[in-house]
């Protein structure tokens, strides 16, 4: 009888494995780092040949750290980082070119040229999403116009196309030899290409940008049985769930309802929220996605304001400025001082996601005098996460036309108090931490075990969701919006940097 279920959770700078209860509690759990490549300003990339060997690493170890046999586990689901795109051939295996990572903003030439008939918004009635570098179809065609050989070998039949979640299912139920060749309704709705009425690739969108539809995977459900794992310590469980990071993660959160809400503080950040059955245009700057879909239960749809650089900031106070040893440290530095010395932080370093949507942008520290030092640069990293958050949080209120009254926190800020702290203070409402706060892969496992039965029904998820901590506002409402009015103004320094 199967005791537990597990999850891979695929993300931008590591790969873990995690083993979770019916209670959702975690039995055990392995993580591995991998490589970030920057071969030029503005082009960030990944080996997927070393993702896949991380992540078949990381499942052996994380069975062996909790003693699980592969007959304990019900069904292992799959979460990813999203918009990572890979092109592989079909009869090898052999990626044509590295994963092209969601940072990434080589594709900014191919965006200027769509957005010529039709602006930036051309694709979104039917997408949801702004033509933007961020998404996976402009990354596919520049790989399909830029790798020799690779556009003639797709039309041919001969590639195949994944953001990550699709390369770690394809490989592992089998790769060349039958591998299931899927995505997700979450993932699909990140590439510019599936439509969100109909849940399947758009062609008039495909023929403009030159993608062989041949090339795509099958659209299924986050929760289904896709196929079994051909090989390894978990031969023969069926691999069952399928979300994207964020989606995940709000599924993770127990957000069922509509007008729930969680942020993840990751790499970037990322708050979605659940509007139902029904997709919700942004007139703010926020994105229309897939929230889920459990089986053939109706999808589920959700707003999400995407924020590129926050967790990455504190990385390149501590890698490229040498301010910090370890990412922790952020904290203490920033605890030497008493507020940010009159200086803003705004990490636009890959132009600036929600709500602006601007690929012009470059990061600015604004404020400087002689009077500042590393506490308060350290101070303003941590500040710029939470004015980006609550820049996004008043996009989504007035287009949900819902006031958030707390805010769901996850992903690995959540446990710095500073941090947490101020973000009550300047959204002016409750931050409340889960009890399991890697809500990632909790939400693939739960996606898995719904669908082979080891969950019976959402409800069943939500009893599992249990409160850690909370941080109530408590700064004055006049000081509040004077820190926000100044931090508006430090955004528009960095608009039309790069020409």
């Amino acid at each position: 009888m199967a005791k537990y279920v597990a999850a891979i959770d695929q993300g931008t700078t590591s790969t873990r494995c995690m083993v979770f209860t019916h209670e959702g509690d975690v039995v055990s759990v392995d993580q591995k780092e991998h490589e970030q490549i920057y071969p030029q300003p503005g082009w960030v990339e990944h080996d997927p040949i070393e993702i896949m060997e991380r992540t078949r690493t990381v499942v052996s170890v994380a069975l062996s750290k909790g003693g699980v046999e592969a007959s304990d586990i019900a069904a292992v689901g799959i979460t990813n980082q999203r918009e990572t795109t890979v092109v592989w051939e079909r009869a090898t295996g052999k990626p044509v070119y590295n994963a092209i990572v969601w940072q990434d903003t080589r594709t900014d030439k191919i965006i200027d040229e769509l957005s010529k008939d039709g602006g930036q918004d051309r694709f979104r009635p039917k997408v949801g999403l702004p033509l933007a570098t961020y998404f996976s179809g402009p990354k596919i065609k520049w790989i399909l116009d830029n790798v020799e050989g690779a556009r003639a070998k797709a039309e041919a039949g001969d590639l195949l196309f994944g953001n990550i979640d699709t390369w770690l299912i394809w490989n592992l139920t089998g790769g060349p030899n039958g591998g299931v060749h899927v995505t997700d309704v979450t993932n699909a709705s990140r590439t510019l290409m599936m439509n969100l009425e109909t849940l399947d690739w758009d062609e008039e969108i495909l023929s403009i940008l030159g993608v062989p539809r041949s090339m795509l995977p099958e659209i299924c459900p986050s929760a289904a049985v896709y196929g079994q794992v051909a090989e390894g310590p978990l031969k023969g469980i069926p691999v069952a769930g399928d979300l994207g990071d964020q989606q995940a993660a709000l599924f993770g959160q127990a957000c069922y309802d509509v007008g729930n809400a969680k942020n993840t503080y990751g790499t970037g950040c990322f708050m979605l929220m659940n509007t139902g059955t029904k997709a919700v245009q942004s007139k703010n700057g926020l994105l229309t996605t897939l929230g889920y879909k459990i089986g053939d239960q109706p999808a589920v749809y959700a707003l999400e304001g995407s924020i590129a650089i926050t967790g990455a900031l504190v990385q390149w106070l501590r890698d490229n400025l040498g301010l910090i040893m370890k990412s922790p440290e952020v904290e203490d530095l920033a605890k030497t001082v008493e507020d940010n010395g009159g200086i803003y932080f705004v990490p636009a370093f890959s132009g600036l996601f929600a709500p602006y949507w601007r690929s012009d942008a470059r990061g600015v520290i604004v404020g400087m005098t002689r009077y500042v030092n590393k506490g308060h640069i350290a101070r303003a990293t941590l500040e710029a996460t939470a004015y980006q958050t609550r820049e996004v949080l008043d996009a989504m209120n007035k287009d949900s036309g819902v006031a958030l009254n707390s805010l769901k926190v996850d992903g690995g800020m959540v446990y710095n108090d500073l941090l947490m702290q101020f973000q009550a203070d300047i959204l002016g409402v409750p931050v409340i931490r889960p009890k399991v706060s890697e809500t990632t892969a909790l939400g693939a496992a739960y996606a898995a075990g719904l669908a082979v039965g080891f969950w019976e029904k959402v409800d069943d998820l939500r009893a599992n969701w249990l409160e850690d901590k909370r941080w109530n506002p408590q700064m004055a409402e006049d000081k509040r919006e004077h820190y926000f009015s100044q931090w508006k103004k430090a955004v528009t320094r960095t608009f039309d940097w790069v020409e």
